[in-house]
């Protein structure tokens, strides 16, 4: 098996799966996966993708097994050095003289690290495993690094090679990656990867959003909400041995529903991740409970569920992931605990506040009829907490969600001043809020945002870094970070740090 064979191989195989067609992608590349450091790189990924999916024990000893195997695979094609050769190499950059086969197995083996490091994260759940996986992501770092010393000294030389420009299409590949994930990271955490090694040039992006990104994308389209729901209805028809991918359109197309206010069609599409997928059934189960929360009393009859039962089990479902509690999960328990006593408080509209934590309102804003229907909900339960005879300990906080969340939906409809006028009264009761303290910095950064959008960028600044550096320890605390990193790296022009 020659390199310019196994390349050409692993191009089928790539386009069996995103054919659908995993088990002949994986027969095709199976075979030579202990001779070739293509095939070991492609079935390796195919099985580490699977294992990611199903969160399955069985799945990811069968994944880091083969992992292993691909390593030492890719190993054997890269370049041997002398003790002499390798310690003059950290002097001289001796990598420039590699040769082709020895390039590419550079980057199979990069890549490979990095699909150990992913599996080491969510194999054993503690510290160690979480610095191992560190150790290995950093050493692939250093190794694209290396590949681009490469491209950088032989791209003249060798321009006529197509496996070159493979291999230099790799590297960019990777490298760009890495750039990626650290231009969304926040200073603080730059911070800390600095100091075990990335460090480098930086980049400007624009703020991205942190979830949903298919039903973003196909809303554009049209056909809005309706078009969307159609295409991930075509995505689960189209294949049927990876139910995984299923779950994946189930997530967006609950969330096209709750955009729409159909929340009986939504409660159906969590009730199938919650009895069919393992990635996290404490969000599950609260995402299923919210949503019943805003149906009418007979309607939720019909289903045959209990809220305040599903809310009381969401505690028990909380899981860790390399050490940590999941910061969504713990945002889901803490509103579940309102459930935990003798009677009830009922928490207000939170399947819109889950909207929001999930960035959905960027995407409801962009079609008025939807977030004028939101509003009056909003609107009707702010109506309903002025009324309230008895308000409970919870009132404040109740009263600041539905203002934050009635902003946002006035800001999305152009109407700046009302949402300014809802974001000041949130930080006038600043002092009330018991509980839910992540709403006043997210009221900071979200102000911050709407004086950007009258163009007054002095003051948009000015509130997100209050937001930024006067208030910690609430809930979400690091995603909101991401936002006001990407969000300052675009008001004030300046650039992103990147390898």
């Amino acid at each position: 098996m020659d390199l310019k064979t196994s390349l050409e191989e692993c191009a089928i195989a790539l386009n069996l799966v995103l054919n659908n067609k995993f088990s002949e992608a994986l027969d095709l590349l199976k075979p030579w996966a202990r001779e070739s450091m293509y095939h070991a790189l492609g079935y390796s990924s195919i099985l580490v993708m699977q294992a990611a999916m199903t969160f399955e024990h069985k799945d990811i000893q069968t994944a880091m097994g083969t992992i292993k195997d691909a390593l030492q695979t890719c190993q054997r094609f890269r370049k041997r050095n002398t003790v002499v050769e390798s310690i003059s190499s950290l002097v001289s950059k001796q990598s420039d003289s590699l040769r082709e086969e020895e390039m590419h197995a550079e980057i199979c083996y990069a890549e490979c690290l990095l699909q150990k490091a992913t599996l080491t994260f969510v194999q054993d759940e503690n510290m160690i495993s979480f610095i191992k996986g560190g150790i290995k992501v950093r050493t692939s770092y250093q190794i694209y690094k290396e590949c681009q010393h490469v491209v950088n000294m032989t791209q003249y030389v060798a321009s006529n090679s197509d496996a070159f420009h493979q291999f230099e299409g790799g590297v960019k590949l990777g490298i760009g990656s890495f750039n990626l994930m650290l231009s969304l990271l926040p200073a603080r955490i730059l911070r800390l990867l600095e100091f075990i090694g990335f460090s480098g040039n930086r980049v400007r992006i624009a703020p991205s959003s942190s979830c949903s990104g298919w039903t973003s994308v196909v809303q554009r389209q049209p056909g809005g909400d309706s078009g969307a729901q159609l295409k991930f209805q075509q995505c689960i028809a189209s294949q049927h041995e990876w139910k995984q991918i299923h779950h994946v359109c189930y997530w967006e197309l609950m969330w096209a529903h709750c955009f729409q206010q159909e929340w009986l069609q939504a409660y159906r599409y969590a009730e199938l991740l919650w009895r069919e997928s393992r990635w996290s059934k404490a969000i599950y189960m609260y995402q299923k409970a919210a949503i019943l929360s805003m149906m009418p009393e007979e309607d939720v009859k019909t289903t045959g569920e209990n809220v305040v039962e599903l809310f009381r089990q969401v505690e028990g479902l909380k899981q860790r992931l390399a050490g940590k509690s999941i910061p969504t999960e713990k945002f889901a328990v803490r509103k579940s605990r309102r459930y935990s006593c003798s009677t009830p408080v009922k928490l207000v509209v939170p399947a819109l506040e889950m909207m929001y934590v999930w960035n959905g309102f960027t995407i409801v804003g962009k079609r008025a009829d939807v977030t004028e229907g939101l509003l009056i909900t909003i609107e009707k339960a702010e109506e309903q907490l002025s009324n309230d005879p008895r308000p409970s300990e919870y009132h404040p906080d109740d009263q600041c969600l539905v203002q934050m969340l009635k902003g946002l939906c006035l800001k999305h409809l152009g109407r700046l001043l009302q949402a300014e006028l809802c974001f000041t009264q949130v930080l006038s009761i600043e002092k009330r809020i018991r509980y839910d303290h992540y709403l006043v910095p997210y009221t900071l950064y979200e102000l911050g945002l709407l004086y950007k959008q009258q163009g007054d960028v002095a003051k948009a600044i000015r509130y997100i870094e209050n937001a930024k550096l006067n208030y910690k320890d609430y809930s979400m605390e690091s995603r909101l970070h991401f936002r006001i990193h990407a969000a300052l790296s675009n008001l004030k022009g300046s650039p992103v740090n990147t390898p």
